[in-house]
């Protein structure tokens, strides 16, 4: 076998299939990210984007544009947030939203739940089970107890609760051992959203996955390793040869099963490139479908300025879902709230001239709460992937659905005075490092999604392509819709899901 990408879904499908013995080669194009200071150099991580990758994407004017995305053994979970919510039992079903109707998904949630449990007992994710109104049914409780709140953030959701709120613990896959600090591998510093973990510490793709799959002898990475194109058997339905730049030399592998997990864009991007006369528009594309319905949700993050100090370090520990599926002044859904990672002065240099007055960078910093809003954009057919003439990424994306953003950031600012903080929200737009919306890539999904129907989607039910014998997808590509969560623990649940379904191929 033969996976391509080490990040949530890759890497953790080559830990699933590593035990059976079979031969796997796992594939990454970049390298282990390094561990050095600049970790944890606010600087260099936001300011400078020491870790984002110099790809050029183009937008639909042709304009250039660098995306933020991070290619490293682990993929996309290095720079991850670790915060690893499940989808709700809403999500998996049509649903209306302000600008249009979801699609139902082909399996429902009592379907995932059981890899949901998985992932978060693999991920080592501390949370608390019955506390969010929104949470769907669970067959186990969480792993690890949620991580505590420090003093100030406390405070807030006990200010909420009085307020007639639910806040909650946000489910983090961390590996923190609060009964137990002088040991414990995490040490709840304030460089973990957003950065690249130093001290290994946090429950990433690399960590979890794929360095234990690398104790097997039957599994082995290459990185470096940048496939260019799969080409295909005669009859066109099998791939039978992996073309790869590696070191600017040609390499060519062959599999059984050829898996894909480059990132929604970058899977797509890779089926378009492997055109052949037996798929002319592109591997596995005789719907037309690959590349469409591109998602990133509608995000934002912003900063609230507390009255008193805010001297937390762990602050990514609380979340809010009391609007997640509407409100009593609005019909649709609107969203998650949840805090982020601790900011710091440099990442308010472009947002100074908001600041209440008299406000210096590191003043703001420290009595900064930052917040992350969430909400659902829909895959429209026309949202989508294509490529330009040099093969780039080509990204059409109009914006859906920004109204209920727009509403919960409203329910934000109501929230203010309950939590003791000054009246205005101040955009971070550092924070996620892109100025220009599309290039906040970090959530894309949906350009290869899955269904029962191969007129309408690119995958079948065990996310192999209805057209390729031997060609699976298993990164968020899949997602006929996004939710308004994080979807890594989606993502984590899915590669263990086509997990069981390849060991029982293989057999």
């Amino acid at each position: 076998m033969i996976i391509i990408g080490s990040g949530a879904g890759g890497g953790t499908l080559a830990l699933k299939l590593a035990p059976a013995g079979k031969r796997i080669l796992i594939l990454e194009r970049g390298d282990y990210l390094p561990r050095e200071k600049q970790n944890w150099d606010v600087n260099e991580v936001f300011v400078r984007n020491r870790y984002v990758s110099s790809d050029t994407w183009h937008d639909r004017d042709d304009k250039p544009f660098q995306p933020g995305v991070h290619y490293f053994v682990g993929g996309a979970t290095k720079m991850y947030g670790a915060a690893l919510f499940r989808l709700r039992e809403h999500d998996f079903t049509a649903h209306r939203t302000a600008d249009g109707l979801t699609p139902d998904w082909p399996l429902g949630y009592a379907d995932f739940e059981p890899y949901y449990t998985q992932a978060e007992q693999l991920y080592q994710v501390h949370g608390q089970r019955g506390d969010d109104p929104t949470d769907p049914p669970a067959s186990a409780p969480y792993p690890y107890p949620p991580v505590s709140h420090e003093p100030r953030i406390a405070e807030i959701a006990d200010a909420l609760r009085r307020a007639g709120y639910h806040p909650s613990y946000a489910p983090s896959a961390i590996l923190l051992d609060e009964a137990d600090r002088p040991n414990s591998r995490c040490i709840r510093c304030d460089s973990c959203d957003g950065y690249p973990c130093l001290v290994h510490a946090k429950a990433d793709a690399e960590v979890i996955a794929v360095r234990p799959a690398l104790q097997y002898p039957n599994v082995t990475l290459l990185t470096g390793a940048h496939v260019h194109r799969l080409e295909t058997s005669a009859s066109g339905r099998e791939v039978s040869k992996v073309v790869v730049d590696r070191d600017g030399r040609r390499e060519e592998f062959t599999a059984g099963v050829v898996v894909v997990s480059c990132g929604a864009a970058n899977s797509a991007r890779l089926l378009l490139m492997s055109a052949d006369a037996k798929h002319p528009r592109g591997l596995a594309n005789g719907s037309d479908m690959v590349g469409r319905h591109y998602m990133f949700h509608n995000a934002i993050a912003l900063v609230a300025l507390s009255r008193r100090e805010n001297n937390t370090e762990f602050q990514k520990t609380l979340t809010i879902n009391d609007f997640y599926l509407g409100a009593s002044d609005y019909e649709f859904p609107l969203g998650n709230i949840q805090m982020l990672g601790k900011s710091k002065g440099p990442m308010f240099r472009e947002e100074a001239s908001s600041f209440a007055p008299g406000f210096t960078l590191d003043q703001t910093a420290r009595h900064a709460v930052d917040f992350w809003l969430t909400s659902e954009d829909l895959g429209l057919p026309q949202n989508r992937v294509t490529l330009n003439a040099q093969g780039a990424i080509k990204l059409h994306y109009e914006f859906t659905n920004l109204e209920p953003l727009d509403r919960l950031r409203h329910k934000l600012q109501s929230m203010l005075e309950h939590m003791d903080m000054h009246s205005h929200l101040i955009p971070n737009n550092l924070y996620f490092g892109k100025h220009i919306p599309i290039a906040g890539v970090a959530h894309q999904a949906g350009t290869c999604r899955f269904g029962s129907d191969p007129a309408n989607s690119v995958l079948d039910v065990n996310c192999k392509a209805h057209e390729v014998d031997n060609l699976y997808v298993v990164d968020t590509s899949f997602f006929p819709s996004i939710g308004a969560v994080n979807p890594s623990l989606t993502a984590i649940a899915n590669a263990l899901r086509v997990g069981d379904h390849l060991l029982e191929r293989l057999r």
